[in-house]
Parts: C-alpha cells; sequence; structure tokens
C-alpha cells in the first residue's frame, strides 16, 4: 500500500476506487481464492467515508454509447453461468438514484459524449458482488455506467474527466474491472511464464498509477498506450473491458491514486486503487 498526494479537480469527500471485483459470484459463495479481496474491500468500507449515493463502472455492460440506469428500482442481472443455485438468489435491494443518472448524462452532454438514461436495465454482478461485501445493508442508491463497445483508453479516460464537475456531495465513483483478466490463464496450471508475465504487469500498472513522480501528460501516455507499453499486455487482457473502469477513475481522478492494494485473487496477482479528496 502506498500514500500519496490527495488527487486534485475533484469535489470534496469524493472518492474513487478502481476494484478487482473477481471471479463471478465466487467471493460471495465463499470461495478461498477470494479472501484477501473480501477483507480489502470490507477494511476500505469501514475506513472511507459513507457515500451519499455510489456510481459504478461495469466492464460487464458495453453500449455503442455511454449508458446510464435511471430507474429507481432496478433489479439485479445474473450475468454468469455455471454456478450453483444459490448464485442466483443472491439479492441487493439497494434503490436507483434518478436524479444522479440525470446530472451525469448532463455533465456528459456537457463535455460533447454522446450518453442516454435506461430505465429497464438493472445493475450486474459488477456492481452487486463487491457492493454486497462494502455495503451489505444495500442502503446506499446506486447508478450503474456502460463502457463504450468501441473499448477505446482514451475515450473512457475522457468519460471520467467529463464529471470532474459533477455536483453531488460525497460521491463514490467504483471502477468495477480485475487489473488480471485471462480467464484461461485462472483455470491452467501455473506456470513460470504466467506468473512473470502477471507479475511484470502488476507492477507497471502500479508505477503507472502510484507514482507521484510522473507528471499527469506521462501517466495519461502510459494509460492510453498501456497494450504498447505494458509488459505482457495482451497475456493479461486478452480483451480490455475489465481494464478500462480503471480508466474512467483515473479521467476523474486526474492524478496518482492515494492508496494502492496488492492482492491475491484465483491465484493471480492483483491489484485495486483508491483516490480520495
Amino acid at each position: 500500500m502506498n500514500d500519496q498526494k490527495p488527487a486534485g479537480g475533484m469535489k470534496d469527500r469524493t472518492q474513487i476506487l478502481f476494484v478487482s471485483h473477481g471471479g463471478g459470484p465466487l467471493p460471495i459463495l465463499g470461495d478461498a481464492r477470494h479472501t484477501e479481496m473480501i477483507t480489502c474491500l470490507t477494511s476500505l468500507s469501514q475506513k472511507m467515508v459513507r457515500p451519499t449515493a455510489i456510481i459504478v463502472v461495469s466492464a460487464h455492460w458495453e453500449e455503442d454509447s455511454v449508458s446510464i440506469t435511471s430507474s429507481a428500482h432496478p433489479d439485479l442481472i445474473y450475468d454468469y453461468s455455471g454456478f450453483p443455485k444459490e448464485a442466483y438468489d443472491i439479492e441487493y435491494p439497494c434503490k436507483g438514484e434518478p436524479a444522479l443518472a440525470l446530472k451525469l448524462k448532463h455533465a456528459l452532454r456537457q463535455n460533447g459524449i454522446d450518453c442516454r438514461l435506461d430505465s429497464q436495465r438493472g445493475f450486474d454482478h459488477g456492481l452487486f458482488i463487491p457492493l454486497k461485501i462494502m455495503y451489505p445493508e444495500a442502503d446506499i442508491p446506486c447508478v450503474q455506467v456502460s463502457l463504450v463497445n468501441t473499448l477505446s483508453p482514451r475515450d473512457h479516460i475522457d468519460i471520467g474527466r467529463s464529471l470532474q464537475n459533477l455536483e453531488y456531495e460525497n460521491l463514490m465513483l467504483i471502477g468495477s474491472g480485475f487489473s488480471f483478466h485471462n480467464l484461461r490463464a485462472f483455470f491452467s496450471p501455473e506456470t513460470n511464464d504466467a506468473r512473470a508475465h502477471n507479475e511484470s504487469f502488476e507492477q507497471w500498472l502500479i508505477d503507472t498509477c502510484a507514482d507521484s513522480s510522473l507528471n499527469e501528460p506521462e501517466r495519461e501516455k502510459r494509460l492510453v498506450e498501456w497494450e504498447q507499453q505494458a509488459p505482457f499486455s495482451r497475456f493479461c487482457h486478452p480483451r480490455e473491458e475489465h481494464l478500462l473502469p480503471l480508466h474512467v477513475c483515473y479521467g476523474y481522478a486526474g492524478a496518482a491514486c492515494n492508496e494502492h492494494f496488492r492482492l491475491q485473487i484465483l491465484g493471480k496477482k492483483s491489484s485495486m486503487y483508491l483516490w480520495r479528496k
């Protein structure tokens, strides 16, 4: 864990967290390979300021343009398969926040970003799995935001940046993805090469997000060019949808993270990042 200087450009009591959310519903089902993840998220929820509302950018929702849940009472989407029955009985009855959804839409459009409200879509497991660990009472209203299916790193940084002047007291933004997301590697025997590839990429990502000696144009360039610059980038992310919520978080924060957390999840080195003001 590294403490850095507070991030600038945010409203007071804004907190931004990139979460490596683990494998489907497994953290809730008692899978031992998620112990460090659960411990980290539980500890974070206890030491962070309790938010008035939470925005979650989920790796599990992609649209042609940024889409925002606007229902006051969204359902849950069990967007996984092959798990025992209890995985489909998970409940997280938090409310939506239509007023915040509307503010998000206005903020994005004012910055030239195409977006729309979606009153039908519910919350997927990118939202309800980490939040069930952090805030099990489900008493904080939430809004979920999609990725854009072009999967452009720069576009997702711009999405985050467009929210910097959002007026909403005591807001939390969570980017819900995974710093390592090679499904085949999760379920294959560990090799020395695979371990080295995972560790090299993780160190590069931590250096990129946490090194306060980098200026922001340098940090942004690294994140935009992650595929070319990061070691073993496509081994760790054959497809980048689980990394891009981090880009939204960085765009919103515009600075080095305040803290980072090194974890072992599903047998792989993983990380989480916190910015706070």
